[in-house]
């Protein structure tokens, strides 16, 4: 069978490492310095993601998390070195939000061709102490790379987009991206959603790179995706269990 991960180059320290044989099509993205990198997410915890990023570097490796939902922390029990934003600390050291019956669930929602070596009923959610606990605008310094912690709640309450200011680079997580965009979870908030959006409007952004889907994505989704949520506010539909409601290249599901 094809490998589970596909290793694309972003520029030449910047990698995403997508798994496209699952339904979800997560991306995770490796940004190396001169003196550490970080990874963003560590997706499913189907294959073990740490022998890839072995193979693109030799540097300290510190694992930021967009947010603490069960596709974008896989692969954390490999790592010993994980930062999350305070408001979802909880949900990786005491509680994950969700049953592990729905994780995997979610997990076989779609036929997936999974590893030889997966076994869907040993698959766990990882819990453990984060050793780095973000704020909203906080600084991750890499040494001739900076990153800029955007907390963007709406999708999760700690969610955050990683922006880089001089490649103007904006790494979007569960945000921004080409599909179906999720607040209809008891811990979603479609107003603040909305409001995250607009945050990441303001910045000026050369590339866009978002956790699912099409890696190579327009930057005037953004825009399209505010007038969504707008339009959905002056119908009065802003709220959960409204339904789905279908746009030009992405869905929001509220």
């Amino acid at each position: 069978m094809k490998d589970w991960f596909t290793v694309e180059k972003i520029d030449t320290d910047t990698y995403a490492i997508s798994e496209y044989g699952h339904w979800e099509e997560t991306h995770c993205y490796l940004l190396c310095g001169t003196e550490k990198a970080v990874l963003l997410d560590t997706g499913l915890g189907i294959g073990n993601i740490k022998k890839i990023i072995d193979s693109l570097t030799t540097l300290p490796i510190m694992v930021a998390t967009t947010h603490i939902h069960w596709d974008h922390i896989g692969g954390h029990k490999y790592f010993d070195n994980i930062a999350v934003h305070e408001a979802e600390k909880d949900w990786l050291s005491v509680k994950f939000p969700i049953p592990l019956q729905a994780v995997k669930h979610n997990l076989v929602y779609k036929p997936c061709e999974f590893p030889l070596n997966f076994d869907i009923a040993n698959y766990q959610i990882f819990q453990g102490m984060p050793q780095r606990i973000f704020k909203n605008r906080d600084s991750i310094n890499l040494g001739n790379r900076n990153l800029t912690v955007i907390h963007t709640p709406g999708h999760s309450p700690g969610h955050c987009c990683f922006y880089e200011p001089e490649r103007k680079y904006l790494f979007s997580g569960d945000l921004i991206y080409s599909g179906c965009l999720d607040a209809f979870y008891p811990t979603t908030d479609p107003f603040l959603f909305w409001q995250s959006v607009k945050k990441v409007e303001s910045l000026e952004i050369n590339r866009l790179l978002p956790a699912h889907h099409q890696l190579n994505i327009s930057i005037g989704i953004i825009e399209r995706i505010e007038k969504a949520f707008n339009e959905l506010d002056d119908n009065g539909m802003l709220k959960q269990g409204a339904g789905v409601y279908e746009f030009e290249d992405f869905q929001i599901h509220i």
